[in-house]
């Protein structure tokens, strides 16, 4: 019963939200994520970290964080079991999501993985062009932008308005996802909770489409030199993983597999209502989990708490998250 109660609610959730922000005017902020009763001041927080993967440099970039409820948002669980893994980490729901994008300074590239959301989800996001200009760039200088997937608070930050926000920069997606959000047919064929998806699919990716501004991959692709797409379906149609290898150092960009770190790690299988296929995301999850265990490389996360970079180890019967340390002494700004 509780596993059904969940499931509805998740639906419920998402309806209203997305909703709301279809009625949303492009450029005016929502009150979605006010908290409810708040008189302390709000004030920016540092929103970008470097890191070096062997010669390149990547740049973790936060669009904010925003507050859900585990209990609503989490499937395949109980609340007794969510509530559990939360007081063992000390956390309290309803979660502070973050949102991160990743830059990769690659040679002559300068590519941008996921784009926040704009202003789809409430003032607590959209922060994504402080944290690119913080970092020392402008939105001019993005030649390529890599989307794991086509849900809003992903490629929300891609328009503003009207007005293509990477007016130099080609977005690159895998096709069975352009294919899927922008189709007529599993629009209707889809839950309630999901269609509005299709219509923010669209009013983002077709500028771009119609200044000859979109590449499609099919499945695993080397798109440049060190860095190629890993297929990773489940969570969408054509969700992906992008894996920067230099100098033996390696980087695998996860997207959307973790959603409640202190959650998922402890028990991957653990799905959310976003899922398109949850059975085949919580397979990919676990695949992701052991890979990257047994391998010893880095990922980031777009929802893990900023800068969302870390490894993943095994503990005991599941797995732990274990952050990149903190380093003052970054990198040199590439210019």
């Amino acid at each position: 019963m509780m596993k059904f109660s969940s499931h509805r609610r998740v639906l419920l959730f998402t309806a209203a939200m997305m909703a709301f922000v279809l009625n949303l005017p492009f450029g005016q902020p929502t009150a979605l994520a006010q908290p409810a009763a708040s008189t302390q001041p709000v004030e920016l927080q540092a929103g970008y970290y470097r890191l070096q993967i062997g010669n390149v440099q990547v740049v973790a970039l936060s669009d904010g964080t925003v507050q859900l409820s585990a209990y609503d948002v989490l499937t395949n669980t109980t609340h007794a079991k969510i509530a559990a893994y939360l007081a063992a980490a000390d956390v309290t729901n309803p979660i502070n999501l973050s949102v991160n994008a990743y830059l990769v300074h690659l040679g002559d590239r300068v590519i941008l993985i996921d784009t926040g959301a704009g202003v789809l989800f409430g003032p607590t996001l959209g922060k994504l062009q402080t944290s690119l200009a913080g970092a020392g760039y402008r939105p001019d200088q993005i030649t390529d932008i890599l989307v794991t997937h086509l849900h809003p608070d992903h490629i929300g930050g891609l328009m503003d308005g009207k007005n293509r926000v990477f007016q130099n920069a080609t977005v690159h997606l895998d096709k069975r996802e352009l294919a899927y959000w922008l189709s007529k047919t599993d629009q209707a064929k889809a839950p309630d909770s999901q269609k509005g998806y299709f219509q923010q699919a669209a009013l983002m990716m077709q500028p771009y489409m119609d200044a000859g501004k979109v590449s499609t991959f099919d499945g695993a692709t080397e798109l440049f030199p060190g860095l190629r797409t890993i297929p990773a379906p489940g969570h969408t149609p054509g969700h992906t993983f992008y894996s920067l290898e230099s100098q033996g150092q390696k980087l695998v960009f996860w997207g959307d597999a973790v959603h409640e770190q202190e959650v998922q790690f402890a028990d991957p299988s653990v799905t959310v209502g976003f899922d398109t296929d949850s059975a085949q995301a919580m397979a990919i999850r676990k695949a992701a989990f052991a890979d990257a265990a047994k391998n010893h490389y880095l990922v980031a996360l777009a929802h893990m708490y900023f800068p969302g970079v870390g490894h993943v180890v095994v503990d005991g019967d599941h797995y732990r998250w274990l952050p990149v340390p903190y380093l003052n002494n970054a990198p040199a700004a590439k210019k």
